[in-house]
């Protein structure tokens, strides 16, 4: 166990960073709307984005470089394009986890400090966490939080499956109506993650690489423990959704911390109060994760970014990423709380629109010259690749002529 442990990292703080809203939000409320009928909306897009999630650990472990170095070898364009979607989009993200994170804490904590003060005070901490631990200590303690949320999160849904509740049938549907289509679209947009994370991925591998030799198999192993984990955690959140909330008549909010607290509550009324610091537990590490990797990866993707489009070194970079990043978040904080809708929205669609993109760019890389020929796809995986990328053009396009 302790030389498992060892091997893994990247694949956990993958993990770490896609298991959040999508999981935490849309997969619970996908139960509590439809019970089980859209898991295989949840298992299609997982099938889906694989490859394309796999190429960044794979590409790392080839190469000794990241993602960002292999698109800009297709040309600076592409780096400069990304540049331009990350600059869009994380300051919405990350303030969007923190404000979940928050709220999810005052309800636990029972602290009554306004949204804002408690989203400083969690910034604060995983700042601190990042400047003073590095990498070294966010590897470790990931392995700690993603490992608490899984078990905690089985545990909850365990117990939910043993209690009465209504009958919850297990057809899969298809929703017909613009609403629930548009609701199956953003699900499976952020499901499991949008699919830039790969690129943090295979600079959090490089960052393992220090401590010991990367190869293809071990990058691989340690991305498919992270990806596997999203299923089981997602699959888990539906289950939780379908058995406490379906049926309920209630109506769900659309807010991310209103939405968490009714869960709780559902959760604890249900089973008892003896529950309440289970599914706090769970809740709580989820989006604690999110937010902790979040806010070291896109620093250090677009300080790499950066050095690559300027074709020079700039010291200390990530740090001045991590300030930029901080400082944004608490302008919308203070000052475009009350935007906040439309802000995750645009940020929502521009992941949706923007996977394909990512999937031929990554697609691209992997087989490129620069790849040794052993380490690219074979040829049925890249036929998967190409079938994939297709979907998701389809359902760019799907998504747009419901708007």
């Amino acid at each position: 166990m302790k030389n498992l442990l060892r091997q893994l990292g990247p694949g956990l703080l993958f993990a770490g960073a896609a298991i959040g809203v999508s999981h935490l939000v849309q997969s619970t409320r996908s139960g509590a709307d439809y019970g089980f009928g859209l898991v295989w909306a949840l298992v299609l897009i997982h099938i889906i984005k694989y490859p394309f999630f796999q190429y960044g650990p794979r590409y790392a472990a080839a190469t000794g470089t990241s993602l960002l170095d292999g698109y800009r070898k297709l040309g600076k364009i592409v780096l400069i394009l990304y540049f331009i979607i990350n600059l869009l989009t994380m300051f919405t993200i990350q303030t969007a986890v923190t404000i979940v994170t928050a709220g999810i804490a005052t309800y636990i904590f029972g602290i009554e400090w306004d949204i804002t003060t408690w989203s400083l005070v969690i910034t604060a901490i995983c700042t601190t966490l990042l400047v003073l631990g590095k990498y070294s200590f966010l590897d470790n303690l990931m392995k700690v939080i993603v490992i608490t949320l899984t078990i905690s999160t089985l545990i909850a849904v365990s117990i939910a499956g043993f209690e009465p509740h209504q009958q919850v049938a297990f057809t899969q549907v298809l929703p017909t109506d613009a609403a629930g289509i548009a609701f199956l679209i953003a699900f499976m947009g952020w499901m499991p993650a949008p699919l830039d994370i790969s690129i943090w991925h295979s600079l959090w591998s490089l960052e393992k690489a220090k401590e010991g030799t990367l190869t293809r198999k071990s990058a691989v192993f340690d991305f498919n423990i992270g990806f596997l984990g999203t299923i089981i955690v997602g699959t888990c959140f539906v289950g939780l959704g379908a058995l406490v909330m379906h049926n309920s008549g209630i109506e769900f909010s659309g807010s991310g911390v209103l939405f968490a607290k009714q869960l709780i509550d559902m959760y604890t009324g249900s089973l008892g109060n003896w529950a309440f610091f289970l599914i706090g537990i769970a809740a709580l590490t989820t989006m604690f994760s999110t937010t902790l990797t979040t806010l070291d990866a896109s620093p250090r993707a677009m300080s790499r970014t950066l050095e690559l489009i300027g074709d020079k070194t700039i010291k200390g970079s990530y740090t001045i990423w991590l300030l930029i990043l901080i400082l944004g978040t608490g302008c919308i904080l203070f000052f475009l709380t009350s935007e906040m809708g439309k802000l995750v929205e645009i940020a929502t669609i521009l992941s949706f629109l923007t996977a394909p993109f990512f999937a031929i760019a990554n697609l691209f890389v992997i087989n490129s010259k620069t790849v040794p020929q052993e380490h690219r796809p074979d040829k049925l995986l890249n036929v998967f690749s190409f079938v994939s990328i297709i979907l998701l053009i389809a359902f760019s396009i799907w998504y747009l002529s419901t708007l």
